[in-house]
């Protein structure tokens, strides 16, 4: 409901195996974050970009996310030959051959990795949020559809951070 869409791009090295890759959902917030230091550490090139909520809102959260793999893709400083894609949809990005795979977090430990460091990055941004707007627990939530979250809605309105294209307030018949 709240923040912007993260998407990250790794190139892991082969000489460096990192134990532990897998589905970011599948990990505690503790191993992300352990994981994530060692990413940064031993992998040929990584980066991480966001899309903020007025272009999710223009262009919806689809293609933000995919805009925001782009973005990632930029920022690699090193030559690719292929994109792996988690997920059913993509656009082509240059002229490089891309592959989606669906629950490839699971399957690719390149994939893996930047699952990790997308959901490390966007909650580390969500916790620095939570302290200008507390009463929304983006702390815990991370500016997901909680119970607590969508109360703070209701109590305390919108803040400058909550999407315009989550239609919560239209199902609740909240003003805005």
């Amino acid at each position: 409901m709240a923040g912007p869409v993260c998407a990250a791009a790794v190139i892991l090295n082969n000489d460096l195996p990192i134990e532990g890759l897998n589905d970011s959902k599948k990990l505690t917030a503790k191993q992300r974050k352990l994981l994530a230091a060692e990413i940064k550490t031993k992998a040929v090139a990584w980066a991480v970009a966001f899309v903020d909520k007025d272009t999710i809102d223009k262009m919806n959260i689809l293609n933000a996310s995919i805009h925001a793999m782009h973005l990632a893709l930029e920022k690699l400083h090193s030559p690719f030959d292929i994109i792996l894609v988690d997920g059913n949809r993509f656009h082509p990005y240059e002229k490089l051959p891309h592959l989606c795979i669906i629950k490839g977090d699971g399957i690719y430990q390149s994939i893996a990795a930047a699952s990790i460091l997308a959901k490390t990055s966007r909650d580390e941004l969500m916790e620095s949020l939570h302290l200008q707007y507390p009463a929304y627990g983006w702390d815990k939530n991370k500016g997901y559809a909680t119970k607590a979250h969508i109360d703070a809605m209701i109590s305390e309105g919108r803040s400058p951070y909550h999407r315009d294209s989550f239609h919560l307030h239209r199902q609740l018949k909240l003003k805005f």
